[in-house]
């Protein structure tokens, strides 16, 4: 099975796919949402959307996410993010395992960034 590229138009901030589907297998790469807001809440909700659209292209949906990875810009915002995180997993059956931590200067100065692995039901 070839890599297929999932995309939704919209600004890349460099040389990589917004997404890669490949043997039953979803990648995408970290998501930013400067446009939603300044808050952190905010923003993740921003990045979830744009999770969802991915996901969605590729023919999967949030119930097929084995792996979440949350980069905060600062881990005091974790509470905040992880109450948006955990509304956007309600109805989920099997929450997906996730790492959350603190890393320095994500893109464009962004608060949050979401990086999610998932499995095609195709």
């Amino acid at each position: 099975m070839s890599k297929e590229r999932i995309d939704i138009g919209g600004e890349v901030f460099g040389p990589y796919s917004p997404g890669v589907k490949a043997n039953g297998i979803i990648w995408l790469s970290g998501q930013i949402s400067l446009d939603s807001g300044e808050s952190t809440k905010e923003q993740t909700l921003g990045c979830l959307r744009k999770i969802d659209t991915l996901l969605e292209a590729a023919g999967a949906s949030k119930n097929d996410v084995c792996f979440a990875q949350v980069l905060l810009a600062d881990i005091k915002d974790y509470s905040e993010m992880n109450e948006i995180y955990g509304n956007w997993l309600e109805g989920v059956e099997i929450a997906p395992a996730r790492a959350a931590f603190e890393a320095a200067n994500l893109p464009k100065g962004a608060k949050v960034e979401i990086v999610i692995q998932a499995i095609s039901p195709e």
